[in-house]
């Protein structure tokens, strides 16, 4: 006989732990302006001005010390983050989702820096229910002198994004996986971890498209007798937005 569905868990409407990849860079580092000085030569000293190496000193007296110019950034936009993720796939990977259309994270420049969440309870009668949370983060770096290239700066975050998967506190079963046909770089990262007596499974996926980077983080957990999902499937849902976000990113900058 199928009894009614149980009273949602208070802990079930909180977001889900996250790892909070958007804000591993504390904050941006200030451009050090490089500034070329020019070193004019005498106009009315020497006034030998018939010899070869005075005429050349002559013609070319003006020396200007510059640094290298940089390589422009491919990417000059970053998409509509909560349109990035197509309905099918959150109906997929977050059944009852509160929203399909996402929460938006705040930004101050919604051009380098984007985000949205997605978090739904399932409620499977005597099954259970299954809690599911998805966020998506973009970041975006121009080329500026004196700190590099935007690919460059995207590469340091990179890493900085992947190293903070991996070392999530409390986190247990950590496993690491390059993630291939994907961007320049990806990296999957699937651990353990159990907050507030529930145990949450987490999907991570950190890309590197040229001087973007993209994270998605997947996780979920049961509650009233459901299971939390398998590693496998966290890290496919993470690996399958992540491919549409930086799709996204793509498409955003042919417009």
């Amino acid at each position: 006989m199928h009894r009614s569905a149980p009273a949602t868990p208070e802990k079930a409407h909180a977001p889900a732990p996250r790892i909070r990849l958007a804000r591993v860079l504390a904050c941006a580092a200030v451009p050090v302006m490089l500034v070329a000085v020019g070193c004019s030569s005498d106009s009315g000293g020497d006034k030998k001005t018939d010899s070869p190496s005075s005429a050349s000193s002559s013609s070319g007296g003006k020396q200007a010390s510059s640094s290298p110019s940089l390589a422009p950034a491919k990417f000059k936009k970053l998409p509509e983050a909560c349109q990035s993720i197509s309905e099918k796939s959150i109906d997929k990977y977050v059944p009852k989702a509160k929203t399909k259309a996402g929460e938006v994270g705040k930004t101050s420049d919604p051009q380098s820096q984007a985000s949205c969440t997605w978090n739904g309870l399932e409620d499977k009668g005597v099954d259970g229910s299954n809690y599911r949370w998805l966020d998506v983060d973009f970041k975006r770096y121009d080329s500026t002198q004196g700190l590099g290239s935007g690919d460059s700066l995207a590469q340091k975050q990179f890493d900085r994004a992947v190293s903070a998967a991996k070392s999530t506190g409390d986190a247990k079963n950590v496993k690491t996986s390059p993630v291939s046909g994907l961007g320049d770089q990806a990296t999957a990262v699937t651990f353990d971890l159990k907050k507030s007596d529930a145990n949450f499974r987490y999907g991570v996926v950190v890309v590197r498209t040229a001087n973007a980077v993209v994270a998605v983080d997947y996780n979920g957990t049961g509650y009233e007798g459901a299971d939390a999902p398998a590693a496998g499937d966290v890290q496919e849902g993470a690996t399958a937005t992540a491919k549409e976000a930086v799709a996204a990113v793509t498409t955003a900058n042919n417009k």
